[in-house]
């Protein structure tokens, strides 16, 4: 492990203040506004590596906003132009005066691509952020370079409110405390109606109907202690899209784009990298396995 990196799992005190640091800058990381489908639009990015690297696009899930994933931003940011829009109703992005549902946050995702006028660019979606992105790749197949997709909801066997959310607090169990704070200022800058009215899209999403027309490279990734993305759903969600592959994170759960930065920007990299041969061990992976979606990644 990297000095000062965080173990799978784990959410510190300074990824803490990361997360809450927002409009200021920190570790690289910047805000800034922009008017993208009539909304004042809340973006933190990094700064230009200097690379031809693609540009990485972090899409976060229906309670939370662009706080949880600064972590996985900074580390990301060595090598890659980063940007993580916080959509729609969530963050710093003016509230519209309904909730949105998958079609409409990737109408709104495609017109932020436009806004910053970003060639085709690798997608991170996590939890309901990947049904979103799932979404704009089904649909606007030229704006997509690369797609992950970390903790894909919605399960089948679990499209419910109820199942939904049971299957979250359970994780709660197993999701580093420090995290509690950013999410409840999430979801109080959110506000609970939204949250509730999103997690209604959620279910209502027949996300099955759009993994089919993905076209772009895509990783299927989760933590390994998720109990909100069970193995049978990431092993159908891999088979589900023609070029998937997908890899699991020891020690994590649901959040891991939040508790193993390094070892999900070193499952992205390799995802991007154009050599077979140079992708990166860490990022263990089976490709579209009946039996098994979800290869450990020792990392």
């Amino acid at each position: 492990m990297r000095p000062g990196s965080t173990a799978p799992g784990r959410f510190g005190a300074s990824e803490l203040r990361l997360a809450l640091a927002a409009p200021r800058p920190a570790a690289g990381l910047t805000s800034e506004w922009r008017l993208v489908d009539g909304l004042r639009t809340h973006t933190r990015r990094s700064r230009n590596p200097g690379s031809d690297a693609p540009p990485v696009v972090l899409v976060h899930g229906l309670a939370v906003s662009h706080r949880y994933l600064t972590p996985l931003a900074v580390a990301l940011s060595a090598t890659h132009p980063v940007y993580v829009p916080d959509l729609p109703g969530f963050g710093l992005t003016e509230r519209p005066g309904r909730a949105y549902d998958v079609g409409r946050h990737a109408a709104f995702l495609a017109a932020w691509l436009a806004a910053y006028r970003l060639p085709p660019a690798c997608l991170v979606g996590h939890s309901f952020g990947a049904e979103v992105v799932a979404a704009l790749a089904a649909r606007r197949p030229g704006t997509v370079r690369a797609l992950v997709l970390a903790g894909p909801t919605s399960d089948p066997a679990a499209r419910s409110r109820r199942g939904l959310v049971g299957r979250w607090l359970l994780d709660t169990v197993a999701e580093a405390p420090l995290q509690a704070p950013v999410l409840l200022r999430d979801v109080w800058d959110a506000r609970p109606w939204r949250v509730a009215a999103t997690v209604s899209h959620s279910v209502h999403n027949r996300v099955e109907e759009d993994l089919v027309r993905v076209a772009a490279p895509t990783l299927v990734l989760a933590g390994a202690r998720d109990t909100v993305v069970p193995p049978a759903w990431r092993a159908q969600v891999t088979r589900l899209i023609p070029h998937a592959r997908a890899a699991t994170v020891p020690g994590a759960a649901h959040n891991v784009v939040t508790t193993a930065p390094r070892q999900v920007a070193d499952a992205i990299r390799a995802l991007l990298t154009p050599d077979p041969d140079k992708v990166d061990p860490c990022a263990s992976e089976t490709r579209r396995s009946d039996s098994s979606a979800a290869a450990s990644a020792a990392c």
